[in-house]
């Protein structure tokens, strides 16, 4: 494992991993939330999709790593994004100078109409086999248990190939000396090879948050 060391440069402090420096997020703006393919940005940026249930925190955690209080609503009932929202993100230190980070709308527990949630399948699918612009997905899944549906999606992503990292959030709610053991249940329960990431991550803290940018950047350059 490497591990961040801090080097000044230019004014403001990066973190560096190895030999490479850890991009630094510049603005991050929301752009447009869409129904169809047809309302999707014209921009030509790649993009990084966040998935995970309901009542996973992903708004949080979407504020959180782009450090944007705000920027994604965070409602006290699950289920607010009921729409693929697309965020626009600058970046310095990383061949990537500009990517689209989007929010997909939960699945799980969203105390929303039957006819909404109906209709957040099609729409997921067609932007997740559609979008030729898509770098890679991040799943957030709780760490504290496994879910079927955490299962059912691992398992379709799988089968779409797209490259992936599982970030499990509400690491602040476990105990230290517990984590270990709760990451290898997640990894067990959901099948997850040792190649695919496994973040642990705290929005409340922000613990894990160079790991999961570090990975995230691994996604939009990896192909570069």
């Amino acid at each position: 494992m490497l591990f961040p060391q801090h080097q000044r440069i230019a004014g403001f402090s990066r973190l560096r991993f190895g030999r490479h420096l850890l991009m630094k997020i510049r603005t991050a703006e929301f752009v447009t939330s869409c129904l169809t393919a047809e309302q999707y940005p014209k921009e030509r940026l790649r993009e990084v999709a966040l998935l995970g249930r309901s009542n996973v925190g992903k708004s949080s955690a979407l504020n959180s790593l782009l450090n944007r209080k705000g920027l994604a609503k965070v409602g006290k009932i699950p289920g607010k994004t009921q729409m693929i929202n697309f965020f626009r993100v600058t970046l310095s230190g990383s061949k990537v100078e500009q990517f689209h980070m989007v929010d997909l709308p939960g699945y799980g527990y969203a105390k929303v109409p039957e006819s909404v949630r109906r209709h957040w399948g099609p729409m997921v699918d067609t932007y997740l086999t559609s979008r030729d612009t898509l770098c890679g997905v991040v799943i957030f899944i709780d760490i504290r248990r496994v879910e079927r549906s955490d299962v059912e999606l691992i398992q379709w992503l799988k089968t779409l190939k797209h490259p992936m990292i599982v970030v499990a959030t509400k690491v602040d709610k476990v105990t230290s000396g517990k984590r270990h053991a709760h990451l290898r249940q997640l990894r067990e329960g959901l099948s997850l090879p040792e190649s695919t990431d496994l973040l642990p991550y705290s929005s409340y803290t922000h613990e894990g948050r160079p790991e999961v940018i570090r990975a995230v950047q691994n996604l939009l350059v990896g192909n570069i």
